[in-house]
């Protein structure tokens, strides 16, 4: 009975042996199977991790190369223990700050739309305002009562005359004289008979350097023989303001002397000036 009982035991131990080395025999042939496919469906998506790797390694030995450059070229003495690289940075006059550099473009449009406005406003203003000329021009009343002051002081070398010819020395002949020739002195000061605008500074042959001057309601007063003139045309000047001095005597007065040509009209038709003189 103990043979049969071992031989039994024995059969059993070399089947389970047997199917355990079957079991693991077709184990390993499909196993064997299964990586040949697999190796032959992924044989176009290997990835070399060893080029990657060195790519990786070579990038980060040059960058940092770099920061050691920049470290170098940024040295702070080794006992300043307070260094702070932020604050080196941000008030560094060599580091442009966006926001600053923001607001100052800012303030530099802000400060020239503000010019240009006060500009339009100034321009504005003036078209606005009437010419000062204009609106400082004083109101011409010379009337038929009103009277004039002598522009110099002297005698009458040559009366007006229109109504018959007087005689002129220097000419050697009669004609009308529609001025009074005053005698006067060379350099000596002439002054306005009335309050007026100047409308002419001229040149003439005979009587020289002269001016015109309105005085209103048709009034208008010449004088002649002047130098250093002191009024331009357009000006306005009141009654006693010097206008000028006195001249030597053109070729054609230089028997009678040094004078002033004195003459006032109206409406362009002569007036004798004694009417008027105080």
């Amino acid at each position: 009975m103990r043979r049969n009982r071992k031989r039994g035991l024995a059969k059993e131990r070399i089947l389970m042996v047997a199917s355990s080395v079957l079991v693991l025999a077709s184990l390993t042939v499909t196993g064997i199977w299964l990586g040949r496919d697999g190796s032959n469906q992924d044989q176009g998506y290997v990835v070399d991790l060893s080029s990657i790797e060195n790519s990786t390694a070579n990038g980060l030995a040059e960058e940092e190369v770099k920061i050691a450059e920049n470290t170098t070229n940024q040295a702070v003495p080794a006992d300043d223990l307070d260094y702070d690289p932020y604050f080196q940075e941000t008030n560094s006059q060599k580091v442009e700050n966006p926001d600053q550099s923001r607001s100052d473009s800012m303030s530099d449009t802000d400060g020239q739309e503000q010019t240009e406005s006060a500009q339009k406003k100034e321009e504005k203003k003036e078209e606005d305002t009437p010419a000062l000329s204009t609106a400082m021009q004083p109101a011409l009343t010379f009337s038929d009562s009103d009277t004039l002051i002598w522009p110099i002081v002297g005698n009458i070398l040559i009366n007006y005359s229109m109504d018959k010819t007087v005689y002129f020395p220097t000419l050697q002949q009669y004609k009308y004289n529609p001025a009074l020739i005053i005698q006067a002195n060379e350099g000596d000061l002439i002054t306005a008979a009335s309050a007026g605008k100047i409308i002419s500074v001229f040149e003439d042959p005979q009587i020289g350097n002269g001016v015109t001057m309105e005085l209103g309601s048709g009034y208008e007063v010449t004088y002649g023989q002047l130098t250093n003139i002191l009024v331009s045309e357009g000006s306005f000047v009141a009654a006693g303001d010097v206008i000028a001095e006195v001249a030597a005597p053109t070729k054609y007065y230089s028997v009678e002397g040094t004078n002033v040509y004195f003459k006032l009209t109206k409406d362009g038709t002569p007036v004798n000036p004694m009417t008027k003189l105080k």
